[in-house]
Order: structure tokens, then sequence, then C-alpha cells
């Protein structure tokens, strides 16, 4: 499988191109701000077509180039629908402050969105994603799992799990006990080698995680809710 990473806008979220191989389709997954040009240029670079366009959550920093992309291509864009109102509104999920960034800034969504459950499959570009559900630093935050052709696990895992931190929980639609919920739940239960690709930072391991992130330390047991609250993980919103 060929993965290409790169981090895009002021907060450098990682957005990535996943495709069977070069010379194909291909999936891009949170493609950010500023991230039109970035992600035309890996196309060409690869030779590859997209079909669609996969939204680990709402935030500004992750969907900022969804509408322009779709519109350029005709594909459409997956997202959780609890998280579909900031594709229009981005700064509603910042709070008063930060929705100041985006006032007299006309914002588009795409225009075919579709939307994600829990336990969704989708068959995108020879690949095929399952979709995770999983609350917490916002309330449609999605885990996107994939198995390569040579066997291996990804995990795109927006900003719910970074290398050594978790996303933060203290902007509106966050919820630290969600947050834990879907680490003990929806993360831990994943194989050690399983490769994370995350929405800031560098790509990690479920093992390296489990072995060494302090904020997953423990929630394997009943006193998991008494662990570190991550008002800012140290990426992104």
């Amino acid at each position: 499988m060929l993965v290409v990473g790169f981090p895009v806008g002021q907060l450098q979220a990682n957005c990535y191109v996943l495709a069977p191989a070069e010379g194909g389709r291909c999936v891009v997954v949170d493609p950010g701000q500023d991230a039109v040009e970035a992600v035309e240029e890996r196309l060409r670079k690869h030779q590859l077509t997209p079909e669609g366009v996969l939204l680990t959550h709402g935030h500004f920093d992750h969907v900022f180039s969804a509408a322009d992309l779709c519109r350029n291509h005709g594909i459409p864009a997956w997202v959780h629908p609890d998280d579909s109102y900031m594709l229009t509104d981005p700064g509603a999920a910042l709070g008063p402050q930060g929705r100041q960034l985006f006032e007299g800034v006309a914002v588009s969504a795409p225009p075919d969105i579709r939307e994600l459950a829990d336990g969704d499959r989708l068959d995108l570009a020879g690949i095929r994603f399952e979709a995770v559900h999983a609350p917490g630093h916002t309330g449609g935050s999605m885990l996107f799992g994939a198995e390569s052709d040579e066997g291996g696990r990804l995990l795109l895992s927006g900003d719910t799990l970074f290398a050594g931190a978790i996303g933060r929980t203290d902007l509106p639609g966050g919820d630290h006990e969600r947050m834990l919920e879907t680490l003990r739940s929806s993360v831990l239960t994943l194989e050690d080698e399983t490769v994370v690709l995350p929405g800031h930072g560098p790509t990690t391991t479920i093992g390296r995680e489990r072995a060494g992130n302090p904020f997953l330390q423990g929630l394997g047991e009943a006193s998991a809710s008494t662990g570190p609250v991550p008002g800012d993980s140290g990426h992104g919103l």
C-alpha cells in the first residue's frame, strides 16, 4: 500500500493520501488548511486519481480544503453527522474566541457529504476501511482502520491518539470520560503491531503507545477515570 503523509496549515495537521499502488485510485484523509496544492502535488507525483475524502473529525485544521478538493474532482466526503455542522461553521467548536478567527471568511461544505456510522465498512480505491465512532476529542470523531496488501494493519486516528499524547477534550464537543472509553474500548483492543497514522506529529504503533503513552496507563483498570486530563496535548486543536 502507498501511504503518503504530510503536514498542512498553521497547525501542521497531517493529511494522508492512501492508494493500493502508484498510478491508480486513491483516498484523501483530512485535507485541512491550505491542503489543496499539497494534495494535488502528491496526486501528480504518484499519478493518482482521488475517489473520496475521509474526515476523522470536523475541526478546521482537518477539513478546511475538503470542499475544494471534492468540487475539483467530483468526489464525495464522509464525516460523522455529529461533526458535519463544522464544515460550514468552522469556529463553532473553538469557543467564542476561536470563532472570531473565521469572521468574514466564506466557508462552504463539500457538495456531496455522506454520513458515517460506527462499524461502517467503506470500499474506496481498492482499500477497505472500517469506521469506528470515537467520541471524546469531538462528538463525531472517527477512527479508520485498514489492512495493507502485505497484511499490516493501519489506524488513522485523527486527534484521538498521538505519539505520546491524546487529543484535548476541553473544547466544545469534547468529553474526557468519552475519550477514555474510546481509548479503552477501541484503541487498546488493537494489536500492538498496528501502525498509527495520527492527526498531528509522527507515526507510531499501538504497542509503543500502550507501553509509553502516559494517558493510556491504567486504562484497563477500574480506576481509569482518574487519569490525566488532556487540556492541551501539545498538538493542534
